[in-house]
């Protein structure tokens, strides 16, 4: 008898192979609930989106920050503020002393 040739494949010959239900006839989709797997893809997509939008805030940030800086580094080396800020020093240890 040639190889694969039994009894019991001549009795099936010309049968198709019972196929497998699909997923969704097995188990359908619950309404509301999404796959784990979906979810973690959903959420590492939003946090992708949002690491650009992170850098260029902290970068508007420390450029304003540094604006600031210069704007008040100016005014408190300006000759009136420091004639102020040497005024209000000078009677602060006048009367301690």
């Amino acid at each position: 008898m040639p190889r694969g040739d039994s009894g019991d494949d001549a009795q099936h010959a010309g049968e198709r192979p019972a196929e497998q239900p699909s997923r969704a006839a097995v188990d359908p989709p619950r309404v509301g609930a999404r796959p784990v797997a979906a979810r973690r893809r959903a959420t590492l997509r939003r946090a992708a989106t949002d690491a650009g939008m992170t850098t260029a805030e902290y970068a508007v940030g420390t450029v304003a920050a540094c604006g600031f800086a210069g704007v008040l580094y100016k005014l408190l080396t300006s000759g009136t503020v420091v004639g102020l800020l040497t005024g209000i020093v000078t009677r602060a240890l006048s009367t301690v002393g």
